[in-house]
């Protein structure tokens, strides 16, 4: 079995990142064999080489390319992320990585850092081995690789002088996006379930306070939200309740590690006025849907203010 280990940094973030291989078949619900006809180079096309070992192209659309220039067996990994309501596809159009010599490229469906994936296991559509794609040799893969959300993520080690690779990158407008992972430093979003039985979630790489501006989320385990119904104001500690849906605030030193400082339901149109404070590398709102109700909870979310009373504060990570 291959294994693929990256160590990167990223804001608020030292991450390593390890990745078993998982199996070799091809999944159908991450790639298209359409050729990928919009992802010819133009004009207004951004390029770029590959220089850094962790590398975050938020560019949009581009043609990207690598070129290893020694032996050194080390996995880098370039972090792809598009805007919250655009999803990433990624097409290969040259490929020399050596097989032999443990050369390999890993598409993967979200990100990965420190072993941890964004989305995780409980908020993605896909079990954990259909989001993974690995790939080796001099033939090109036909196929078009796409996310399930704004981020996606390619892994590479290259160990042979002059070998490399390069690929296209498009994004597409997702009109139902759930899972967001936040580029920007200041701004406000929706989360929505639309009915569906889904988490989503809305993370940031960085110490962030949280404002909820808008909440529209369950009503209890049998009822359904209609058009008139009267606020409710929002109700604290719903999970804790037992209701089905509702909405957690909160953070972690990984992306798959969320402490909770609370978690919200109910109607509310003008919610109080209190903004959490996490101080913690990843911030996270996370909507939990049980598939009764059409769910929506609009939140703020900006750096943290280094004068403000922190409602989380999470542990350095041991050294």
């Amino acid at each position: 079995m291959n294994h693929l280990l990256l160590i990167v940094a990223v804001p608020a973030l030292v991450a390593a990142t390890v990745f078993a291989a998982r199996a070799q078949h091809q999944h159908r619900q991450i790639y298209s064999l359409q050729y990928p006809v919009q992802m010819k180079r133009t004009q207004q096309m951004q390029e770029k080489i590959i220089t850094d070992c962790m590398t975050v192209w938020t560019e949009g659309e581009g043609h990207l390319y690598y070129k290893s220039r020694n032996n050194d067996p080390t996995v880098c990994g370039i972090y792809i992320i598009a805007k919250p309501e655009q999803t990433v596809h990624v097409y290969f159009d040259f490929m020399d990585v050596p097989c032999n010599m443990g050369g390999l490229i890993a598409f993967v469906d979200g990100w990965e850092l420190n072993g941890q994936l964004f989305p995780n296991e409980l908020d993605h559509q896909l079990p954990i081995e259909d989001r993974f794609f690995e790939m080796c040799g001099s033939k090109k893969p036909k196929q078009v690789f796409k996310s399930s959300q704004n981020a996606a993520l390619i892994q590479y080690r290259v160990p042979r002088r002059d070998s490399g690779f390069s690929f296209y990158v498009s994004v597409v407008n997702n009109p139902t996006p759930c899972n967001i992972l936040l580029e920007g430093l200041t701004d406000v979003y929706t989360l929505r379930n639309y009915g569906k039985h889904v988490n989503c979630s809305l993370t940031t790489l960085y110490p962030a306070q949280v404002k909820i501006l808008s909440l529209g989320v369950g009503l209890g385990k049998e009822q359904k939200r209609t058009l008139t119904e009267q606020e409710t104001g929002t109700i604290h500690k719903c999970e804790k309740m037992g209701l089905p849906d509702f909405v957690q605030v909160g953070g972690g030193d990984g992306l798959g590690q969320l402490s909770v400082v609370d978690s919200v339901c109910g109607t509310n149109s003008e919610p109080e006025s209190s903004t959490k404070t996490i101080i913690c590398g990843v911030t996270t709102v996370r909507l939990v849907s049980s598939g009764q109700f059409h769910n929506a909870v609009t939140v703020a979310m900006r750096p943290a203010d280094i004068d403000a009373e922190p409602t989380l504060v999470c542990e350095l990570p041991q050294q």
